[in-house]
């Protein structure tokens, strides 16, 4: 009989069994001992005899196989993880997508609502509706206010088929549309076949009668053009005053812009009491237009609860204004004329910056000093007997040559240059007077070194106190002003410094140097007294 037992498998000696054979299965990797022993007939036992042996892990249970499986779970997981953020990324474009088209579609609206309110009413009356929620109402005092009719529109409505007319009429207020806004003319209402417009508002300006009656004239001679192509009876009244005027906001849920006064009352009573394809004005626009265009006397035309008034006709641009003296079109003198008329629009702009934008510390470079400039440019462009159009170049720059200190004391010159850019083309500059003016800002940094006879001029200027009774005054300004600055000097350094200016500075105009330097060697040698008294007095305290 035999016993068995496995060791590391077994935990005891197996019951002796008349087999002399054993069988194992699925035995786990590991190490082994196989015992046995027998017994004969007698119950004599036998030694035990055993075999060692091993068992290895399958090839999936191996160090390496265990590793694979981790790299692969967590490849897996990893997967899993960065599918996940996949999605949620996904869901995410999605949303900001979404949000993006909603958002632009809002803005899209929020525009179409803007442009639709700007044709509606001014831009500056939208901003402050804006801002404040509500528009105040203004009073000005010379705006030109024009009225339109079409002559006998309610015979013409009765021959004519509804679609036609309105999209005729609507032709012809698109183009009134188009001409108004070219002349920076407000559209006020359209009232039937009556058209009405105003200039001079929102934003003030001087040339608001010459423009209106620049639009009057392109809307006549549009109106004569239709009616020689089409071979209708489209005629047209249009009348026009100038005079003051309440604008402001009229209602609560539809909004319009309005303006109110006896001006308007009267500009009405100029179409209706006009002529077909005549430009009717009143003797108050006459006295802002006159030198430009040319005006037939009608003589006193009563009109209801006014009495009798002058009335002119405008027959055209004065001949020398006009391109081929047609008439019509305004031609580059007649522009440059205009620019003077627009001009104290532009100077009352820049010297309002100046004012709200100059720090305070600036004692010498302030307004006054812009105004002393600008009137010294005139003084010595007189004298050097220079050209209007060189005149306008010459007092533009001397405006803007210190609006450069509203930002910055630094190449304050390059700034000034880079505003006027900006400014100058709102106020129908050509591109080569803002460049020439550019030029005149720049050549007042110093050291100037001015070449041609506009920048000797302006440079003069711009150092014409040098030579005026006021120097010691003045130059304590500029004093004062630098020591804000950080350049700390006694006054005896000071006087020092400025005989040394003084000395060697010289008058670039032969009109600049009769008028100022002779009194400028009156103050330099004042100059020089105070310095000698001073330095006497340090001596005798010594």
């Amino acid at each position: 009989m035999y016993q068995f037992y496995l060791e590391g498998y077994e935990d005891t000696w197996a019951d002796w069994e008349n087999i002399n054979f054993k069988e194992y299965t699925n035995l786990h990797e590991g190490e082994y001992t196989f015992k046995v022993k027998g017994k004969n007939i007698y119950n004599k036992v036998s030694t035990v005899a055993e075999f060692k042996f091993i068992i290895k892990a399958p090839i999936y249970r191996t160090f390496w196989a265990y590793l694979i499986y981790f790299l692969l779970a967590t490849t897996f997981f990893y997967m899993i993880y960065r599918w996940r953020i996949y999605l949620f990324a996904q869901e995410k474009y999605n949303l900001e997508r979404l949000l993006t088209d909603r958002t632009e579609e809002i803005v899209k609206q929020k525009e179409r609502i803007e442009d639709l309110v700007s044709n509606i009413l001014p831009k500056d009356t939208v901003k402050e509706l804006q801002q404040k929620g509500k528009v105040t109402r203004r009073k000005y005092k010379r705006v030109t206010v024009l009225f339109s009719d079409i002559k006998g529109f309610t015979q013409i409505a009765e021959h004519t088929k509804p679609e036609e007319l309105l999209d005729e009429l609507d032709t012809f207020f698109l183009k009134f549309d188009e001409i108004v806004d070219k002349h920076n003319i407000e559209k006020i209402k359209t009232i039937g076949d009556a058209y009405m417009c105003a200039g001079g508002i929102p934003k003030k300006n001087q040339t608001n009668p010459i423009d209106i009656i620049l639009a009057a004239i392109e809307v006549q001679q549009y109106m004569l053009e239709f009616k020689e192509k089409a071979l209708n009876n489209w005629d047209i009244r249009i009348g026009v005053h100038t005079g003051p005027v309440i604008a402001g906001i009229v209602g609560s849920k539809k909004l319009s812009y309005d303006i109110w006064g006896d001006t308007v009352n009267i500009a009405s009573r100029m179409e209706s009491t006009g002529m077909i394809n005549k430009i009717n004005i009143s003797d108050e626009t006459y006295v802002h237009v006159n030198g430009f265009f040319e005006c037939e006397h009608r003589g006193k035309v009563p009109i209801k609860y006014k009495g009798d008034l002058d009335m002119y006709f405008v027959t055209g641009i004065k001949q020398k204004y006009s391109v081929d003296g047609l008439g019509i079109v305004p031609n580059e003198e007649f522009l440059r004329k205009l620019q003077w008329v627009r001009f104290p629009d532009l100077e009352d702009l820049i010297m309002e910056k100046l004012e709200k934008g100059l720090p305070k510390y600036l004692k010498y470079h302030n307004t006054r000093h812009t105004i002393d400039v600008l009137v010294e440019v005139e003084i010595l462009g007189i004298g050097e007997d220079i050209t209007d159009n060189e005149m306008l170049l010459l007092k533009t720059a001397a405006l803007f040559h210190d609006l450069g200190f509203i930002v910055d004391i630094k190449d304050h010159e390059e700034i000034g240059s880079k505003m006027a850019e900006q400014i100058l083309a709102d106020f129908k500059y050509t591109k080569d007077q803002i460049k020439e003016i550019s030029n005149l800002i720049l050549c007042t940094k110093y050291p100037p070194t001015p070449k041609t006879n506009l920048e000797r001029i302006i440079c003069d200027a711009d150092l014409d106190y040098l030579g005026r009774k006021d120097f010691i005054p003045v130059s304590a300004h500029l004093y004062k002003e630098l020591q804000s600055q950080g350049q700390l000097m006694t006054t005896l350094e000071w006087n020092k410094l400025q005989i040394s200016f003084l000395s060697s500075h010289k008058y670039y105009t032969e009109t600049a140097f009769k008028l100022r330097n002779p009194t400028k060697l009156i103050q330099l040698e004042k100059i020089k007294q105070l310095v000698t008294d001073e330095e006497e007095k340090i001596n005798s305290e010594n």
